[in-house]
């Protein structure tokens, strides 16, 4: 081994080492957001883009662009949506969606050429070039398939605690309280989910002086979620009309859990139809080698 080729092995272990313990230590930091209250909760970026924000800065220039507008201001509702306000803007989740395709596809790649050297002749030599671009295509995918599994995870779960804490709006307003202090109980009572930070959002928002009928269409626009924008529509109209609080509140409860139940219902009429793919590709072959298996092997002896 010649020096030029021990110098050239050093390096890379030394970017190695260095790549490793830089991906160390950005693992091991914790990022939050800050609540409309002051408090702080944790949210979880994946690695790839904790390792990938220092270089985002780069590509703001070109994102400010006019053509990019529209699409970082679409990508910043929906970061706002799934609660990642503050930890990650619409310009910094466009410029991960350039370099995450660069950084994975580029790992990905490198990968299959050194292996294809290792193993000349193998399957990897002849499909280098593909191999290579669904790498890139993969990495192109993950920034947006992450935030799409973020906002629904958030919707879900403010979907499942909606009918509740409507249930527990309404028998505080129909116990004598009014509505902001049915909500603030509500908030400071309940465990710190996405439906209880949305509300202590608004809360926050009556309490500085915005009108309520303001903070529930910037609630339901803000959220984007159908049964919590029914529910703020169906608020704005009974404090429109002065009707009375607790029994829309009622009303919307009983239409929540009647809503819940139909998707329950919806979800087990699907199951057959999906336990069709399983059930013909493993259990049917299955039962065919059980039960034939011992005929052919009866017959491949007599027959040889």
């Amino acid at each position: 081994m010649t020096l030029l080729q021990t110098l050239a092995i050093a390096s890379w272990a030394l970017c190695v080492a260095g790549f490793a313990a830089y991906a160390a230590s950005v693992a091991q930091e914790i990022t939050y957001v800050t609540l409309a209250d002051g408090r702080k909760t944790e949210r979880r970026l994946p690695l790839v883009f904790r390792l990938l924000l220092p270089f985002a800065a780069n590509f703001r220039p070109w994102l400010a662009r006019p053509a990019f507008a529209a699409r970082v201001a679409a990508v910043d509702r929906m970061l706002v949506s799934a609660g990642m306000e503050g930890l990650l803007s619409g310009a910094e989740f466009m410029a991960l969606k350039f370099l995450v395709p660069i950084a994975v596809g580029g790992g990905w790649a490198l990968l299959v050429l050194v292996l294809s050297s290792l193993l000349p002749g193998s399957f990897l030599t002849h499909l280098r070039l593909p191999l290579m671009v669904l790498g890139f295509a993969y990495g192109y995918l993950i920034p947006m398939s992450w935030l799409r599994r973020t906002l629904k995870r958030r919707h879900l779960e403010i979907m499942k605690a909606l009918p509740f804490v409507l249930d527990l709006l309404t028998l505080s307003v129909e116990a004598g309280m009014d509505f902001m202090g049915a909500l603030q109980r509500n908030c400071a009572r309940r465990r710190l989910d996405p439906l209880n930070e949305e509300l202590i959002r608004m809360m926050r928002e009556i309490q500085v002086g915005t009108p309520r009928r303001v903070a529930l269409r910037n609630l339901s626009a803000r959220v984007g979620q159908s049964d919590l924008t029914a529910v703020a529509h169906a608020l704005v109209q009974a404090d429109e009309l002065g009707v009375s609080i607790g029994s829309i509140l009622r009303i919307q409860a009983e239409q929540m859990r009647d809503r819940r139940f139909d998707r329950a219902e919806k979800q087990a009429n699907e199951a057959p139809v999906k336990m069709l793919g399983p059930l013909m590709l493993c259990i049917f072959p299955a039962v065919f080698v059980i039960l034939l298996g011992p005929l052919v092997l009866q017959a491949a002896r007599s027959l040889f």
